[in-house]
């Protein structure tokens, strides 16, 4: 694996202390712990919201579709407080231990509910009009079960992947740890997918919900196992975004203070580090931020403390919040491409229904499963991006691609999928009409639902390079005091993009005739070609013959020194033409 390739300096320290502290050391813990949280989570979340509310507890299907929107929505967008959490009072390692005992505890109570027949109601005969609901203690039992759970594994989900990124100082060997936390990700989701949602249906709930609670639990021994190899998190100095939220009421409260040329007008110094700058003022850049580090009169104390938090700020903190800023266009643009593979993986089951899913005279491919081709997609090209193409582009370039870069080509392939769905439907409505299938009920076009697959893979590969590219990008460019919130931001983006496309979605069933209720009537090659419209990407400009790549954004740049310009300064970070050493107290 590529992980194998020479530690860092700090690495190196590491090792040769004893300590034997952060590095691939840390490597199989994390991802081990990833791996039984992903196929416990997936194998709950993926088939027991919907199948198995409806056929054990007799809940209505619309209901159940109700809990469902309700249940995914948490689990997606939990991941982003659990995160500030993190950064804000506790750190990555304990939020991530909290979580993932909280996720066990809800599995237990769900496998309960399944092996205990006077938790769930009496069985509702098939066809039968006069099924039982739940009595108000089985709900609040599997509501508990339910909650636990959703808020565990969303909790545990990015935090993980924030503390094994921290093990790491090279940026490239970053990279290629969140490529295989992608990978476990996705293959692990496979496997929950197939093996744990078929023991769910086809032996019993309580044996499937019994493998994720045993998955779960095997996750917290190996996370606990890793302690001792983990490096120690920085002591937090308060919430960073109560930071983050004092540098703009400062601002705001000096707006028409003169900014200053002069490196002394402006506060350097905060609690517990001394920083240290050579010759220079904050940054040009977002200018108006700088009056938030501008000493004016009743300032500071007489001990050189701050008077009042709210009136100013250190330049570290201004240049923390210029960061924030910056990144905020890449991460709503982001969400243009997230919606259309929303919106995709909707229309997709929808186009399976219509089309002949028979392989061979015996097995037919669950319409609900086609998901599953876009994630062993990524999992597979996962594993040759990190062993063929990434190894191939650094001999060939002599550098090792940007995440930017690696954003945009996943970009580029997400429209192509787009373009190619559009065809597809295309075909495939030309040939229900050349059938004449729109005068029948339910009718099935004699075309094989292999036809959908290309779209899918190149969708699974486009998320190969944007979705690890995206939690890349946002690791290395946000403040060290918001790493978990940075590598949780993608799953706030993949949240607001699902609820994005159900509106857009019940606006385009109102406004146009392109979604009826039988597809076959319907011009959803339209919705196609609008999404690939939709799903636009940042331009870059590379200057030839200079080590940085600049990227520009509506209202900012994102600067990226090369591989060998980092390993220089582990201990220094540059700050808009001036270098600002942290030496600790």
């Amino acid at each position: 694996m590529e992980g194998g390739t020479p530690t860092s300096h700090r690495e190196a320290e590491n090792m040769g202390s004893g300590s034997k502290r952060g590095g691939w050391i840390t490597f199989p813990f994390i991802i081990g712990t990833a791996a039984g949280l992903t196929v416990a989570g997936s194998g709950l979340m993926g088939n027991m919201i919907i199948v198995y509310f409806i056929r054990e507890f007799n809940i209505k299907s619309i209901n159940a579709a109700q809990i469902a929107t309700v249940v995914n929505g948490c689990h997606n967008l939990f991941p982003i407080i659990a995160a500030i959490i993190a950064d804000s009072f506790f750190g990555s390692f304990y939020v991530a231990l909290v979580s993932s005992c909280v996720s066990l505890l809800g599995t237990v109570i769900l496998a309960l509910t399944a092996i205990i027949k006077s938790l769930r109601p009496h069985p509702c005969n098939d066809g039968s009009d006069q099924c039982k609901s739940p009595s108000e203690f089985q709900y609040a039992v599997l509501y508990v079960g339910m909650a636990l759970a959703a808020l565990g594994f969303g909790g545990t989900r990015f935090t993980t992947g924030a503390l094994g990124a921290n093990q790491f100082d090279k940026p490239e060997h970053q990279g290629i740890f969140f490529n295989w936390f992608f990978f476990t990700w996705y293959f692990g989701s496979v496997v929950a997918l197939t093996g744990l949602v078929y023991v769910q249906d086809s032996v019993s709930w309580a044996l499937g919900f019994g493998i994720c609670s045993v998955l779960n639990m095997l996750a917290i021994v190996i996370f606990l196992l890793g302690y001792r190899f983990y490096r120690p998190e920085n002591n937090q100095r308060g919430c960073a975004f109560l930071d983050l939220a004092r540098v703009l009421v400062a601002s705001l409260r000096k707006w028409k203070s003169q900014l200053s040329s002069r490196t002394e007008d402006y506060y350097r110094s905060q609690a517990g580090t001394v920083l240290v700058l050579h010759d220079a003022t904050p940054g040009k850049r977002l200018r108006f931020f700088n009056r938030a580090a501008l000493i004016t009169d009743g300032d500071l104390q007489s001990d050189g403390s701050i008077e009042k938090p709210w009136t100013l700020c250190t330049v570290q903190q201004v240049e923390d919040f210029k960061k924030v800023i910056r990144i905020l266009p890449l991460w709503v643009s982001n969400i243009f491409i997230s919606t259309p593979i929303g919106i995709q993986g909707s229309l997709t089951v929808l186009q399976a229904l219509a089309m002949d899913r028979s392989l061979g005279s015996h097995f037919k491919i669950p319409a609900g499963s086609i998901s599953v081709v876009i994630l062993l997609s990524t999992s597979i090209f996962l594993t040759l991006v990190d062993r063929v193409l990434w190894p191939g582009w650094k001999k060939l370039t002599g550098k090792s691609p940007t995440p930017l870069q690696r954003i945009g080509l996943g970009h580029v392939l997400n429209v192509l999928s787009m373009t190619v769905s559009a065809l597809v439907e295309s075909k495939r409505l030309k040939i229900a009409h050349r059938h004449r299938l729109q005068e029948q009920s339910n009718p099935v076009v004699p075309m094989s639902v292999l036809w959908l697959f290309p779209q899918l893979v190149l969708v699974g590969i486009g998320e190969t390079f944007h979705f690890p590219g995206q939690v890349a990008f946002f690791y290395q460019q946000l403040p060290h005091s918001l790493r978990s919130t940075s590598t949780a931001m993608i799953s706030m983006i993949i949240g607001i993009g699902f609820f994005s496309s159900t509106a857009i979605i019940d606006q385009v069933r109102r406004s146009t005739d392109w979604l009826p209720d039988d597809i076959n009537y319907g011009k959803a090659e339209y919705m196609s070609l609008w999404r690939g419209c939709s799903a636009n990407y940042f331009e870059d400009d590379e200057k030839p013959g200079e080590e940085v790549l600049e990227r520009k954004s509506c209202c900012g740049y994102f600067d990226w020194a090369d591989e060998e310009s980092v390993e220089g300064r582990r201990n220094e970070e540059d700050v808009e033409g001036y270098k600002v050493e942290i030496m600790e107290l």
